[in-house]
């Protein structure tokens, strides 16, 4: 209902009441009615207060009734203050909130914008990384490929060192032996010096090639190798005397050792070797047996030892040393080999004729020459060579006299 209305409809009711309280309080004044022990006057007084506090109620409660607003401004007023109080310190907290979120926005907004420039910074320092890394593992890649050929260059010479050092070892071994025979060496100088050694630590009195036909000529064999060598040490240690009796002495138990090995099926080589030095005079020479199975030490056309004459090396003396150092390379070397001969054959005028023509030859020319095996020989056998000009201008012929 609107207000005008309401207003009209107040007016209305307020007449009609005045009017029926009027007419009321003057019929109660003409009865001259009397209510509560009241006179007439005041009874009617009275009618026409409750008359007008009516209208006032009926006034009130018909706007109460009609206005939903007048009733809450008039029960609630306090209540909806209140609550718009609160309401309005929530509105101002909000709104402080309201600017601090804005506020705390806009500094978000501010970080985000930050962080989005430092973003592409990042990303462009990044690429420019990446474009800087990509060289830089290759380079690794390299690294890591040399590390792998050092690791491996390393075991190698890891293992090179331990080759060294065994060979270093072998090579300290081998200086104590020749430490020790040139101490042995220098105890014989000196027996050399103070008597006459006929005969050295370690020379074989006797070399045979045995091949048994039967065990039973084992025995026959060895006296005949023991006589021989007897024979010999007798005309070394006691010249001019004649052999009537033993010096040689060989340890039974050795003896009966060699006859058991040469009875079994083979081709066997047997020494009869010096145990110590012997000065002439002596009159007992100590020796034991060595026996080895025979085999091929060297073979026809094998070369022996080579030397190089320089070209201002032309000197018949010159000339001369070289060959006899060729003869000795080739002597230890068939030593090296195994052989037990005791010297090295050659034809003494290929010898010389080979000394004349390089001697003779025309200044500033370099020569090689050669020692060749003229025969195959096995451990016993003789060593038997020919000397050639490997790269003169014609090797002379050898006559080799074996």
């Amino acid at each position: 209902m609107s207000g005008w209305l309401l207003i009209l409809a107040l007016l209305v009711l307020g007449g009609l009441l005045s009017t029926l309280g009027d007419r009321l309080g003057s019929r109660v004044g003409k009865a001259r009615l009397s209510l509560f022990n009241l006179r007439p006057r005041d009874t009617a007084v009275l009618i026409t207060v409750l008359t007008g506090s009516l209208i006032s109620a009926m006034s009130l409660g018909l706007m109460l009734l009609v206005s939903e607003r007048l009733r809450v401004g008039l029960f609630q007023l306090d209540q909806l203050e209140r609550k718009l109080r609160d309401s309005r310190s929530a509105l101002e907290r909000s709104q402080a909130e309201i600017q601090r979120a804005q506020l705390a926005s806009l500094r978000a907004e501010q970080g985000l914008h930050q962080a989005q420039s430092q973003l592409a910074s990042a990303e462009r320092r990044a690429q420019k990384l990446r474009a800087e890394l990509q060289p830089l593992q290759q380079q690794r890649l390299t690294l890591e490929r040399q590390r792998d050929l050092l690791s491996r260059d390393i075991q190698t010479k890891d293992a090179d060192i331990r080759r060294t050092e065994a060979e270093l070892a072998k090579v300290n071994e081998r200086i104590q032996q020749g430490a020790k025979e040139l101490r042995r060496l220098e105890t014989k100088l000196i027996d050399l010096r103070r008597g006459d050694v006929v005969i050295s630590s370690g020379q074989p009195l006797a070399t045979a090639k045995i091949n048994l036909e039967t065990p039973s000529q084992a025995t026959t064999v060895i006296e005949a190798l023991l006589q021989q060598a007897n024979l010999l040490a007798y005309q070394r240690v006691l010249p001019g005397q004649a052999a009537n009796r033993q010096i040689l002495l060989v340890p039974r138990s050795e003896i009966t050792r060699l006859q058991g090995v040469i009875v079994k099926p083979g081709s066997w080589v047997v020494s009869i070797i010096s145990a110590a030095n012997v000065l002439r005079g002596e009159r007992q020479v100590l020796a034991f047996p060595d026996v080895r199975p025979n085999r091929q030490v060297i073979r026809r056309g094998e070369v022996m030892a080579s030397t190089v004459l320089e070209g201002d090396q032309r000197s018949p003396d010159q000339v001369r040393s070289r060959l006899n150092l060729l003869m000795a390379a080739t002597f230890t070397k068939a030593q090296g080999q195994g052989s037990l001969a005791d010297g090295v054959q050659f034809d003494v005028s290929t010898f010389n004729r080979l000394g004349r023509e390089l001697s003779e030859r025309p200044p500033g020319q370099s020569v090689r020459v050669e020692a060749v095996s003229a025969r195959d020989s096995d451990i016993a056998d003789p060593i038997v060579v020919d000397l050639r000009w490997a790269d003169g201008p014609g090797p002379p012929s050898p006559s080799t006299k074996p």
